[in-house]
Order: C-alpha cells, then structure tokens, then sequence
C-alpha cells in the first residue's frame, strides 16, 4: 500500500466536505494543465468559468455539461469487442436488448456499419453531437476497428465531436492517433492509485503478451494510467475520469483518486455506483458484493468538491446507446432500418436546429437566474436548510413527464443558494399498458425516499396518495416550467409554509439507488 495514501471513514464522508477537508486539495482542475483555471470550471460550469477554447469543447457536449446534457444527445458505436484487463464489475453480453448498463450491446459493428450509423443518426437526430467508442470492449485494445471508424467519421461528418472511452493500459501508445483525428475528448476508468486496492478489482490484465495478475497487474494498470493521463494533458486533450464505488473496497480510497487525478490534469471525475445485480453474472453480483446507497453515493462525492470537478449525471450507458443521457433510440437505428433510410448528411439543417436548441438553453439559464433572485427573500427560515428533489423530464431541461410514464428521475438539491443536478434515479415504469401498476409503487417510493418531493407533469390519484403517505410532496404546479425555476419556486413555497407553521420540515432517509436496470422490454417479456 502507498505510504502517501489516505483514508477516511464513511461517517466522516457523511459530515461533509469540511471533514475531510485536508484530504482533498482545493482550487482549479480545469483547463488542460493539473491544477489551472477555476474551481466552478467543470461538469456545471459555464462560459463565465472557463477559457473560451474549453468552452468551445464542451458546451454542446452531453457528458461533460451537465447543462448541455438536458439539450444534445449522444451515440455509441459498438465497434471494440476485446478487452486487455477483467474487472470483477464487468460482463460484456452481446445480442442482449434488455439491459442497460456498460458492455452491453445489440449488434456489433464494423467501422463502416458504424459509420454509416452514425450518419443516419445524425441526419434523424440533429441535436446529436457527440460520438463515442466505448466497447463493448475496450476501445484501445481493438485500436485498427476505432480508429479506421474515428477516420472516416473525422472526414465525413467534421461537425460531431469525436470521444473515446478506455481502461488505460494502451494509451500512452496510442496519444498520437487520438490527436491525429482530433479525438479531443477522452474518458478513462481509474479505480484505485493504490495496486492493493486494484488487486481486489481486478483479477488480471494481458500485458506485454502474457497475463499478470495480482498487485502486479494493478500495478502495471496504474502506472499506465497515469501516464497516459499525464501525456493527455500536455496534448490539450480533455479527460473525464470514471470510477466505479465499491463498497468496503475504494468507497474511502475515491478520494485519493479525486486528488491523483486532479494533479495530472483532468477536466471531469465521475463517482458511479457499482452495478452489483447477481443476474448480470459479474464476480462481484456472484460473490454479494453489494452497490451503495445514494446517500453513500453522495457522501463520496460531496467529500471530493473541491479537488476534480465532478460530473454527477452519468447514466452508465450502454455501449451502443443513442439519444439523450437517459433515454436509448438504438431500436430505431438498427442496420436493417438503416438500409431503409434515405440518409442526408445536411449541415446547414444541423447547424440550424441546434441553433434553436441554444436558444432554448439560454432561456433556461435566465430562468434559473430570475428564480434564484427571487428565493433570495429573508424568510426567517434556516438560510442553510437543503433538500432533494425528484423530477420527471423528458428532456429540454423542462418538467414535461407524466409520473407513470418515467423511468427515471433526476435529482436537484435545492436551496436558496440553488438548484444543483446531483444525480438520477431509474425506476420502474408505473403505467404500462394503458394503466397504473400499483405493486410498482413501492420501488419508486424507495428510490426517490430521500426527496421531499417530486416535480411532474401530471400525475393520478392513486399515485399522488402513495407518494403523499410516504412524506414526498406531488407537485404539478410547474408542468413544462425549466427545472430549476421549478425547483426553486417549490422550495420558496415550502420554506414559506414552515415559516408560517403550516409544516414542519423533517429531514428524509436513504434512498435505494437501482443499478443497472433492466429495460421495460425485458420485464415485460419475463
């Protein structure tokens, strides 16, 4: 074990980030040089927190802006089919439909199929603006099939940002080709800077034409990493860094990570939950290796504010996804539908659209300024009360979703401060087939247990009591209002009813955070 390693413990994780302060450097971590520009730089940062060339970079992004993520879509492209190390988290399943999480696909492609998909894509779907290579694999260890797809797409469709994701153990060999195609946005999985700590995630990598296991494995993995990391930066190119929590094995260990990785310069740190479901037979599901809570989700991220800027909006996405963070149209682009479609590749119409949708954007911006001022009034209440809010959107930033009809719901903390984006939830879906399934209720009172309420388009009755008798407020006061303005307009009533002694405010339990869902599709079909 590293001597510079630090620990903490989960209930100092749960004080806060002053308790765990001096483990965590404050200051930048944006830009592309370790440790510049400004703190607030980031997955919610804006034009005014960064350099305009980064700006540019990541404003249209869906991953690597929170804000942007309501507004543009993405797309995988699953053209990386082998691996060179073997995470206990990780089962890659090929032909499978109904799952959504990391290493699952429906068709694997080749470099031209995948092009060829991303075209149609892009000539349905204007506001798509980001591909990627995430597998089902490993991009770099199938470095001819990603690069051959990133050429083609680099000379036909120059409009798209090009992003690739990676476990590191290849990159400082292949830096040079990321650039050479302008591959200017890369994500790297880094679990641990300590190999004893590696050692339990993974079980062996294939390295220099053998397989190694052990501390040396996670060895090799780290220094490579870090490497790769560091020859990133000096070559502009923005890294968002994914790690996978574990608990009792890196929950405390993450924020070492946050802090490793902040030194050598990356844009993004991204804190996901461990996807431990048995039926998605990893080693880790087999063994009982359970996933956090979202109260230990956010306890670990809360303690890392302040070193990498975090990016707490990830959805964990299937290595062939298509649309907006959180929804999947990769059903509708299948290579059989594809050859169907008369595909027009028309810039101007892109440009053109998108265009809109940056208006919109701007107009939930002044939204979410006007509401702040407005909550800014001395209520005689708690100034640092906080609370969660569930929401259900379709998309646009908007409170535009029907209760029943959401499988997910994103969660804002809001105070009078603001209204910060701190994660989703999946969920069951409640109306199927035309009618309410009550016996869903429970699992989507459990997932969103911590929220004082929830913001919706519409809801019935049935749900509306539930919800009610389980202390989480129904609200469809602000159907199709930009969230924010929503957020903090419902917290300035509810602040005002304590105020008047209308209510009291009691604080919410854990939550259960679902990982790794499978689709509706596939309950259906069981």
């Amino acid at each position: 074990m590293s001597a510079n390693t630090t620990f903490v413990s989960i209930g100092d994780l749960k004080k806060g980030r002053q308790a765990v302060s001096e483990v965590v450097e404050t200051g930048g971590g944006c830009g592309t040089t370790g440790g510049s520009g400004k703190s607030s730089c980031g997955s919610s940062g804006g034009p005014d927190d960064m350099p305009a060339e980064i700006w540019d970079k990541v404003k249209n992004h869906p991953c690597y802006s929170e804000e942007a993520h309501h507004h543009y879509a993405r797309m995988h492209v699953a053209v990386a089919p082998a691996c060179n190390i073997q995470c206990n988290y990780c089962n890659r399943k090929y032909d499978c439909s109904n799952e959504s999480r990391p290493g699952v696909v429906s068709q694997k492609l080749t470099p031209e199929q995948a092009v060829k998909k991303v075209l149609a894509v892009a000539s349905e779907i204007p506001q798509m603006t980001v591909l990627g290579i995430a597998g089902p694999g490993d991009s770099l260890a199938n470095p001819k099939k990603t690069f051959d797809t990133m050429r083609m797409l680099h000379e036909q469709a120059p409009d798209i940002k090009l992003c690739l994701s990676t476990n590191g153990l290849a990159l400082p060999d292949q830096v040079d080709e990321i650039c050479k195609y302008n591959i200017d946005h890369v994500t790297i999985t880094i679990n641990m800077v300590d190999p004893e700590v590696g050692a339990k995630i993974y079980p062996w990598i294939f390295w220099d034409h053998r397989r190694v296991t052990g501390v040396e494995a996670a060895r090799i993995l780290h220094e490579r990493q870090m490497l790769g990391l560091e020859m990133l930066t000096a070559r502009g190119v923005l890294t968002k860094i994914n790690s996978v929590l574990i608990p009792g094995i890196n929950d405390e260990h993450l924020i070492e990570v946050n802090r490793e990785v902040k030194k050598r310069g990356a844009f993004l740190h991204n804190i996901m939950p461990l996807i431990s479901e048995a039926e998605h037979g990893t080693v880790f599901g087999l063994t009982g290796q359970r996933g956090p809570t979202a109260q230990e989700l956010k306890a670990v991220q809360d303690a890392c504010m302040g070193g990498a800027n975090l990016m707490r909006h990830c959805r964990q996405c299937r290595a062939d996804a298509v649309g907006l963070l959180g929804e999947d149209r990769s059903e509708e682009f299948t290579l059989d539908k594809i050859e169907e479609m008369e595909v027009v590749y028309d810039l101007d119409k892109r440009k053109a659209y998108q265009d809109q949708v940056e208006a919109e954007r701007q107009a939930q911006v002044a939204a979410k300024a006007d509401a702040l001022a407005a909550a800014a009034n001395d209520d005689g209440v708690d100034p640092d009360m906080k609370v969660l809010v569930a929401v259900a959107t379709e998309g646009h930033g908007k409170v535009n979703q029907h209760f029943g009809h959401a499988t997910e719901f994103q969660i804002f903390e809001v105070s009078q401060a603001q209204a910060l984006f701190v994660g989703h939830r999946r969920v069951d879906l409640y109306c199927q087939g035309g009618y309410g399934e009550d016996e869903q209720l429970p699992s989507i009172v459990k997932a969103i247990n911590d929220c004082h309420a929830v913001l919706v388009a519409k809801i019935g009755a049935c749900p509306r009591d539930e919800l009610a008798a389980a202390g989480i407020e129904p609200v469809d006061a602000y159907a199709h209002e930009f969230i924010e303005k929503a957020a903090l307009s419902w917290f300035s009533g509810y602040r005002q009813r304590i105020a008047s002694g209308e209510l009291v405010h009691q604080p919410r339990g854990d939550a259960q955070i679902r990982q790794g869902a499978f689709t509706g599709t596939a309950e259906a079909a069981a």
